[in-house]
């Protein structure tokens, strides 16, 4: 277990009063108002390079900020920019830094910026989402080793003005910009501690709070960084973050007056729980897609017939309605409906009509002309996630498989969430399942993850190239509406090999107690603690 000192405070008498505001004293606590948020899994990483989780970024979001920030509704708005221009082509981007600092009081400056793009591109690093960068200008010859990092299309032109160039123009580039792999890190931080850059000791943030405490598989608690961006504003002088993955322990905790936020929580108990916790449950319609991913590389899913047949047997509409939250939409198609830049009629699965027992007709057919049958049964391990609705889904997708014939027989396999995308990045399982947030409002953010050269993300190693050049010609073309056209032509022909089974389009689910202002719903569920306030304390701007 990983236990770090405190630095932020005086020694032992310090220790005692952050362990205290962790056990849940901090709201009682009025030296040290105090916001306590559950997270749904354990955390890896606060590297903002080397992260990949929305629960992560709920902290790294809190601590660091980029050229741009979301506002309480998840829309850009500056941050360490305060204004940009763009050239005529798209392709050149000037920032403007405003007069901001380090939490050590150094200066955030342009070559900060330039340092941590260097950086995720940096084969070493092996950054899960480099791939998500590759728009900037020889970004993805970087990552391959191919060309210097100086080559990289990102130069500061004095201490406050950044240059970035493209590699094709990008209009939602300020919506990227406030994604934690675009963030300024500390390269003199980085430069004498390595990786324990990170930990409460030796971290350094621009964000309006910094972390002063990290049990591993509990807590982790950051306070009020006073010279951080949007400090001023903050009505909480410190947040503790609880690593939940069990939702009964996450009521408990609501019921003690413990917890204020939790990410997550059992949608199909939504009546109940409105009843038991008057004004807590939030939904709204949310750019997050499940969908379960097949290992391309390995037999018997580098067969697009047994990939398609677990496909059609999957009884999402049963699920959608009896299992998951209300709200949530049987997926037939990867890509979420209200997204951004979208505007062509969308692709969808050809059988998503078919009633379920021509389904599933049609999946024992394929898997018996893939060569299975009760001679040679088809076996084969699911893994899923150990958090949220995941665990009660799978049981009913084991039957579903189960009922294409007897010699269908696969195993579930709960996995702890954090080793499930461990697992997933390396490739290492059969069929598994995933969700994706969108990281900013543009179809291209869902459809990259199926491209030859995403990497880690692209769990299943699907390897097209047509669709690759179909994304490629995306990115080139400047008429939105013929750009959306080539989307909808790529996701068709992704949807048509099975690489990945779209199942269902989220709502965003978050347990918010009432008394808490400064919430507002947006589709990308993103939460910053800054907005946050309570009825009687003074109001976040």
């Amino acid at each position: 277990m990983k236990l770090s000192r405190l630095t932020s405070f005086a020694a032992a008498g310090a220790f005692a009063l952050a362990l205290a505001a962790c056990g849940g004293g901090g709201n009682k606590d009025a030296d040290v108002p105090t916001l306590r948020r559950g997270i749904s899994a354990k955390v890896d990483t606060l590297d903002p390079h080397k992260s990949s989780a929305q629960w992560e970024n709920i902290i790294i979001g809190d601590m660091f900020i980029g050229l741009t920030t979301d506002g309480p509704d998840a829309r850009p708005r500056p941050g360490m920019a305060t204004s940009w221009e763009t050239s005529e082509n798209g392709l050149v981007w000037t920032f403007h830094l405003g007069d901001y600092t380090w939490s050590d009081g150094n200066p955030v400056v342009a070559d900060d910026f330039v340092y941590g793009l260097r950086r995720i591109q940096a084969p070493e690093i092996a950054s899960q989402y480099a791939s998500l960068l590759y728009l900037i200008k020889n970004a993805a010859a970087i990552n391959a080793g191919e060309l210097a990092p100086e080559e990289l299309g990102a130069r500061a032109i004095d201490d406050k003005t950044l240059e970035v160039t493209l590699e094709y123009p990008a209009p939602y580039l300020p919506g990227l910009l406030s994604h934690y792999t675009t963030y300024p890190v500390p390269s003199h931080a980085i430069e004498q501690y390595g990786d324990a850059w990170i930990q409460p000791d030796n971290i350094v943030v621009n964000g309006p709070y910094k972390l002063v405490y990290w049990r591993t598989g509990d807590q982790l608690v950051a306070d009020k960084n006073p010279t951080g961006f949007g400090a001023d504003d903050v009505c909480f002088d410190r947040v503790v973050y609880f690593e939940l993955e069990d939702l009964t322990a996450v009521e408990n905790k609501i019921q003690a007056g413990d917890l204020d936020i939790n990410n997550s929580f059992d949608g199909a108990r939504t009546p109940e729980l409105e009843a038991k916790l008057p004004g807590w449950p939030r939904t709204t319609p949310a750019l997050i897609t499940t969908y379960w991913t097949f290992n391309t590389t390995v037999a018997p899913f580098d067969d697009m017939r047994v990939r398609k047949a677990l496909a059609m047997a999957l009884d999402r509409e049963f699920i959608v309605k009896n299992v998951l939250t209300p709200g949530y939409v049987p997926a037939y198609s990867m890509v979420p409906p209200g997204i951004d830049n979208y505007d062509a009629p969308r692709p969808h699965v050809e059988w998503e009509d078919l009633p379920r027992a021509e389904r599933l007709a049609e999946a024992k057919r394929l898997l018996e002309s893939a060569g299975y049958g009760p001679g040679k049964p088809l076996e084969f391990e699911f893994i899923h996630r150990s958090t949220d609705d995941n665990p009660k889904v799978a049981p009913v997708a084991q039957a579903n498989w189960a009922e294409i014939a007897p010699w269908v027989k696969p195993t579930i396999v709960k996995q702890d969430t954090k080793v499930l995308y461990s697992r997933l990045r390396q490739s290492d399982f059969t069929v598994a399942d995933a969700a994706w947030v969108a990281d900013f409002d543009d179809p291209i953010n869902f459809l990259y993850l199926l491209k030859s050269d995403t990497g880690q993300q692209n769990y299943g190693k699907y390897n097209n190239a047509e669709y690759d050049t179909l994304l490629a010609r995306s990115n080139a073309e400047l008429d939105l509406k013929k750009r959306a056209e080539t989307f909808a032509e790529a996701e068709k022909l992704m949807l048509e090999e099975y690489p990945i089974t779209p199942m269902w389009f989220q709502v965003t689910k978050n347990l918010v107690d009432p008394t808490l202002t400064g919430w507002e719903e947006n589709a990308k569920d993103q939460h910053r603690s800054r907005f946050l306030c309570r009825d009687g304390m003074k109001t976040a701007e």
